[in-house]
């Protein structure tokens, strides 16, 4: 038993350090032949198509992927389906990126005429500099291989961890150039929890929720249920031009019976918590969760640009949509 536990952690750690030492080589061959490749796209006109065979068609439907997200527009063409009628989709003003760890694939080599035919910009994602792709493309995003992390050096292990790192650095480097900001990322990402933190605002959030609000004399038999009716667990107490005093919370509620045998006279300003935490109706829904983590609070009051109550945001809220 212990020889097979010896077996699997030593061979997962040797794939671990093979697959970091090529990412290593990988950042020491970023040189001027990759800021040209990247300042090329970056002034193309046209999409950037991505193709491949086999494990490098995979990791090129990941890097069009992460193209799309930060802002280069991309689309995947798999070469087999390229020689079989689909070339049509690429265009002369567009960038075709060929994935290939030797470069000398044969539908690679088809494939690489019918491109330069088109008149279209050819790169190579290549780790063999003297191949074929190399040779003909006009580019060389260079993915250095020392050898696979596998046992037998054969499987697509090293060479696709390289390649994915360098559609990353690709990905991100035209990002930079283009200036792409969180308020652009949220555009392309409003279904994910990401696009949420960065365009979810208070205000989408506690327009759905009830307003308890109690004034200072309300009794405590009336602030109690105003809590309970409104499902909140909380109540603003407001003055009469509506503008925050205190919050009412189940706590609160729960310290006034250990504290007094005798409550019946008791009004909300008697048990109420002065200066609660409160959060403008136009700010980012995260930040209300940041503001609920740092004081361990399950609610805010809303207010808006004057200051006057509003509602209240929930941590259920932000919970059910994804920010949590």
């Amino acid at each position: 038993m212990d020889t097979l536990k010896n077996i699997i952690l030593s061979t997962a750690r040797q794939t671990i350090e093979i697959e970091a030492a090529t990412l290593q080589d990988l950042r020491n061959s970023l040189d001027e032949g990759f800021v040209a490749t990247v300042e090329a796209i970056y002034a193309a006109t046209g999409r950037v198509i991505l193709t491949g065979i086999g494990k490098s068609a995979i990791i090129a439907q990941k890097i069009v992927a992460t193209l799309n997200s930060t802002g280069t527009p991309a689309i995947f063409l798999h070469a087999a389906d390229a020689i079989h009628g689909d070339l049509g989709m690429i265009q002369v003003q567009d960038v075709v990126i060929c994935l290939s760890k030797s470069g000398e694939t044969p539908e690679i080599k088809v494939l690489v005429p019918l491109i330069k035919n088109l008149g279209t910009m050819l790169i190579g994602m290549v780790s063999n500099k003297d191949s074929y792709l190399a040779k003909q493309a006009q580019f060389i995003l260079h993915t250095p291989i020392d050898r696979e992390a596998d046992p037998n050096n054969l499987a697509p292990t090293a060479s696709t961890t390289a390649q994915m790192a360098m559609g990353d650095a690709l990905a991100t480097s035209l990002c930079a150039l283009r200036g792409f900001s969180p308020k652009d990322f949220a555009q392309f990402h409003p279904g994910g929890s990401l696009g949420k933190q960065l365009y979810l605002r208070v205000s989408d959030l506690y327009t759905h929720n009830a307003r308890p609000m109690v004034d200072p004399a309300t009794g405590i038999k009336r602030t109690i249920l105003e809590i309970t009716s409104k499902r909140l667990g909380a109540t603003a107490v407001v003055d009469t031009d509506e503008k925050v005093l205190g919050i009412v919370t189940d706590g609160d509620l729960r310290r006034m019976l250990e504290r007094l045998d005798n409550w019946t006279d008791v009004c909300a300003q008697d048990i109420m918590s002065v200066h609660p935490k409160t959060i403008f109706a136009h700010a980012m829904a995260v930040h209300a969760l940041e503001i609920m983590r740092k004081y361990s609070i399950s609610q805010l009051l809303v207010v808006d640009e004057e200051e006057k109550y509003v509602g209240v945001v929930h941590l259920h809220d932000l919970i059910r949509e994804g920010i949590v």
